[in-house]
């Protein structure tokens, strides 16, 4: 079983990282993705996004799963029935299955599951590794490649109340740093960016982020980044002078 699971994480760790954070409005899925085709996010149901580190056709078959359970639950009982919960549950059962099985491979995958409420505070994020645990996330979480040392920045950085231009602009912060802390820029077309936007009227939250409105928001979150630190500046001058 050792055996199985540093084979499934070295799988995990060869892909590109990814981070999922939330923000005042909803949730944000940041990833460094250079195919515009084979999508590391994706909506499942009204409320729930999906997102996945590995190897794409293993976690593309869990995330057609998914749809089908949400859709066919939603359809036999209500749609608040279909909740983020639910369907961690049921990938924990697949999973784990896998994983244990001696008839067939690990998944070399790790997955993230989240669902936005009504209000910050009712918003799930759960966090899937390869063996089938659960992971109840709080903030952001990050998964593939160097996923601790993302998670690690991002934990000192994270607040709650972030706009959604500052929650970008530290993902793409702390995606872009190397293993050994130095950072490389990322341009905007070679990033997947999605949200779960509490704020939408429709009845489905999710939305992908493209183009003007991507390059907006990193311009604007850039500005606000470069604000702080100039008032923490002055902050700093003004407490030398005293």
């Amino acid at each position: 079983m050792a055996d199985r699971a540093e084979y499934a994480r070295k799988g995990i760790a060869r892909g590109r990282s990814l981070v999922v954070l939330q923000y005042a409005d909803g949730i944000v899925f940041v990833g460094e993705n250079p195919s515009r085709a084979l999508h590391k996010f994706s909506e499942i149901y009204d409320r729930i996004g999906f997102a996945a580190a590995g190897k794409y056709n293993e976690y593309e078959n869990l995330r057609i799963g998914g749809v089908r359970y949400a859709d066919l639950r939603g359809y036999t009982y209500d749609r608040d029935d279909v909740t983020a919960r639910g369907l961690a549950n049921v990938y924990a059962q697949t999973l784990g299955t896998i994983f244990s099985s001696q008839a067939e491979k690990p998944y070399e995958v790790e997955l993230v599951v989240a669902e936005v409420g009504d209000s910050p505070e009712n918003d799930q994020i759960y966090r899937l590794p390869h063996d089938g645990s659960i992971v109840d996330e709080h903030g952001s979480v990050a998964v593939g490649g160097n996923a601790e040392q993302i998670s690690g920045y991002l934990d000192q950085r994270h607040r709650d109340g972030m706009t959604l231009a500052e929650a970008l602009k530290l993902a793409v912060q702390a995606l872009s740093r190397d293993t050994n802390g130095t950072e490389r820029e990322i341009p905007a077309e070679r990033l997947e960016v999605a949200v779960l936007d509490r704020t939408r009227p429709q009845q489905r939250k999710f939305k992908r982020i493209v183009g003007g409105q991507l390059s907006r928001l990193l311009e604007s979150g850039a500005a606000s980044a470069d604000g702080e630190a100039e008032t923490e500046a002055e902050t700093d001058s003004g407490s030398d002078e005293e």
